[in-house]
């Protein structure tokens, strides 16, 4: 499975951005879906995730804010993120989960600046 990530960029406090992340390969054999971050000098931190029955969690500190969603046609899950804070800004990997194994895609930077 190889996971290409993408939708980051540099947003103003209380802005929005929608990343991507779309799998390729056995992209069939992935069940759950979700995001992770990391920002400078803090541990990776889950985010969102989303299950193949569409079950989904939030962390606390994104909960009402950011929105996770799967299209399984394009085989693609998305993390709307709104009312977009400083405290975001880090690098935000997706990650696959297969019945044996994990996928990570490479980061994709976000930045919550004025």
């Amino acid at each position: 499975v190889q996971l290409q990530a993408s939708g980051g960029g540099l947003v103003q406090p209380g802005g929005s951005l929608r990343l991507s992340c779309a799998a390729s390969g056995s992209s069939s054999s992935v069940y759950t879906m979700g995001w992770f971050r990391q920002a400078p000098g803090k541990q990776h931190e889950w985010v969102a995730g989303i299950t193949g029955r569409e079950r989904i969690n939030y962390a606390d500190s994104v909960k009402g804010r950011f929105t996770i969603s799967r299209d399984n046609t394009k085989n693609t899950v998305y993390l709307q993120m709104n009312s977009l804070k400083p405290e975001d800004t880090a690098v935000y990997y997706c990650r696959a989960a297969t019945a044996y194994a994990f996928y990570w895609g490479q980061g994709t930077q976000v930045t919550v600046s004025s």
